[in-house]
């Protein structure tokens, strides 16, 4: 009987040599900054990028390390990657301070951030909170704020750092939290959640949309398939890591093992968990990828009340759709 080597082996080198990808012959090198250190947050992009995904879509990617020392929003207006994850209310910001950037998908439909207080120190609902210490980081306030002047309370804000300790040792009677990540660690330092009062923002008519993709106007102008691809890609990626949880927790332990991130599997499967619900909740109307003009509006309209902007960047010139998930 003949050996099958020789065939197998041509056939090997055909399929690594005649279409490298779905949408052309050559991969486009690609750079991506999210927004903050590796952690299931960002699951779906690095799901797509372990699994070929960018690739099939015709995308070389590489993911730069996010975090406090890249900030992504200036790390995209200087031109220095190509593609970035922010909050819708910091890009807004930005685009009204004048830099062209543009929302091409939005991932995170639903709001996760919430001020977490003890129901022991006798908040239960949000009159509660009057006179209050309540700790804020300084560039998450606005949802916050906006909470405090819907049901007229008066609180005393307190800087927070990137941790719960203060709240942990009593230093405020309320504390912000993202729920897919603060949150769980408050319930990890001991307390139960039957122990805590959550005010989640958008169940209070505030919610805000978080992560979403942006670029600049001159990438999308140059390359809007390339915009497109990068955007259907990672809603792919999303995807492939809510349908197989437990590897994408294995791709997940990779990024942060390697940026050598004081983290376990077990706060990131609850991350992940909570990052399904808020990509694609239950009573979502519209798809994934697509930023709402109302949840625009609502943002936009908080940052001006504030001062935060002069003027609100219109709508169109601030989103150019690149996707729609049904």
């Amino acid at each position: 009987m003949k050996s099958l080597f020789p065939i197998c082996l041509i056939l090997v080198i055909f399929s690594l040599v005649a279409t490298p990808s779905a949408y052309g012959e050559t991969l486009k090198r690609v750079t991506f900054l999210p927004q903050w250190l590796p952690q299931a947050q960002f699951a779906g992009y690095y799901a797509a990028r372990e699994k070929g995904i960018y690739k099939k879509y015709g995308i070389d990617l590489v993911i730069l390390p996010g975090g406090p020392d890249n900030p992504s929003a200036d790390m995209l207006s200087k031109g220095k990657t190509d593609f970035a994850t922010m909050f819708l209310s910091s890009a807004i910001q930005k685009r009204s301070g004048g830099v062209k950037l543009v929302n091409i998908g939005q991932i995170v439909q639903r709001s996760g951030f919430i001020l977490v207080a003890r129901k022991s120190s006798g908040i239960l609902s949000p009159k509660d909170l009057n006179g209050k210490r309540v700790s804020l980081w300084s560039d998450f306030q606005l949802q916050a704020l906006a909470f405090f002047r819907k049901y007229h309370l008066d609180v005393k804000i307190i800087p927070q750092t990137f941790t719960v300790n203060l709240f942990l040792r009593g230093g405020v009677d309320a504390a912000s939290a993202m729920w897919y990540n603060e949150y769980h660690t408050l319930l990890n330092a001991g307390l139960d959640e039957d122990e805590l009062t959550a005010f989640f923002f958008d169940r209070y008519g505030l919610n805000f949309p978080e992560d979403g993709i942006y670029c600049l106007e001159e990438t999308l102008k140059k390359d809007r398939a390339l915009c497109r691809a990068f955007v259907q890609a990672t809603l792919e990626g999303w995807k492939y890591a809510f349908a197989y949880p437990e590897e994408a927790l294995d791709i997940v332990m990779k990024y942060v093992n390697e940026a050598h991130i004081g983290t376990n599997r077990v706060h990131q499967k609850w991350m992940l968990d909570k990052m399904k619900y808020l990509i694609r909740p239950p009573d979502m109307t519209n798809p994934v990828g697509v930023l709402s003009q109302d949840g625009y509006n609502l943002v936009a309209g908080e940052l001006q009340l504030k001062g935060m902007i002069k003027n609100i960047p219109p709508f169109g010139e601030f989103y150019a759709p690149c996707s729609g998930e049904k």
